[in-house]
């Protein structure tokens, strides 16, 4: 099968929030897009994966971060897929084939999307370390931009990369960072059940609820900055979701039903 079909039909399992926004980008940018998305997916899954010790999860998050560092040269995406097929807790799919992700995207981009999730791969290496200790609004911003803002970056990277588009880097960061806090309250029960807590000390859920609110008014301003085209009508989609979410948590939901998604997903994109 075509890799980036094979690509699109994996994306669709793992999230079709995001399969309708990066499946209406332009050629190219769709496949650079789609390469980060499930890139990052795939070391997200090993970070969250309730079967693997903390110790288990830094060991394999680094040695991914060292394979993609390699990539290109020493290491190969087959080789990649190969070792971590071979591990002895079996990995979902999408992890396992990183290697060809990693290798979706086109040449004068890709190892922009290595660099990036080899960087991420080694922060969540840290945090599972840690246990994800977060006693102050500090960790969480390190927290937050470790997992999200950075992505925010590399979003930036990518637009610029396929047609010019300049943003405002911290409002970048902002954008990543809200999205990822509505995940953190959408997730609580998940987290806490599990032993992880990414409320700082003392901080209730309105208190978090505000810092997002606050990260999402940068997602704001990021996004309304950016000219007509595939990177607005791209980042319009996870922006609503994310309201539409705190609206919903905020009438006592835990989140968005499926339907609801889809909805706004639709509602969205037919307006661009």
């Amino acid at each position: 099968m075509n890799l980036c079909k094979d690509a699109l039909e994996i994306l669709k399992e793992t999230s079709r929030t995001f399969y309708i926004p990066i499946s209406r980008l332009p050629k190219g940018l769709l496949e650079a897009v789609a390469s980060a998305y499930l890139c990052m997916r795939a070391i997200d899954e090993i970070e969250d994966d309730p079967d693997l010790d903390n110790s288990t999860k830094a060991k394999l998050l680094r040695t991914i971060s060292v394979s993609l560092q390699a990539m290109g040269g020493a290491v190969t995406a087959d080789e990649l897929s190969l070792a971590l097929s071979k591990h002895q807790t079996p990995l979902p799919e999408v992890s396992i084939r990183i290697g060809e992700w990693a290798m979706l995207a086109p040449e004068t981009i890709s190892p922009r999307i290595w660099d990036a999730t080899a960087a991420m791969a080694d922060r969540m290496a840290y945090w599972a370390e840690c246990s994800w200790k977060i006693n102050t609004e500090a960790d969480l911003n390190c927290y937050t931009f470790s997992v999200a803002g950075s992505v925010g970056l590399l979003l930036s990277d990518l637009w610029a990369w396929y047609d010019g588009t300049q943003t405002n880097r911290v409002e970048a960061i902002g954008f990543g960072r809200g999205l990822q806090t509505v995940n953190i309250l959408v997730n609580r029960g998940e987290d806490i059940q599990r032993g992880v807590n990414f409320f700082p000390d003392g901080w209730t859920q309105e208190d978090v609820k505000k810092y997002a609110r606050y990260n999402l008014t940068l997602a704001d301003a990021y996004t309304n900055a950016l000219p007509k085209g595939p990177a607005l009508d791209f980042c319009k989609i996870p922006l609503a979701l994310a309201y539409a979410t705190l609206d919903v948590l905020a009438l006592g939901e835990t989140k968005l039903t499926r339907n609801a998604v889809l909805s706004i997903v639709n509602q969205v994109a037919s307006k661009n």
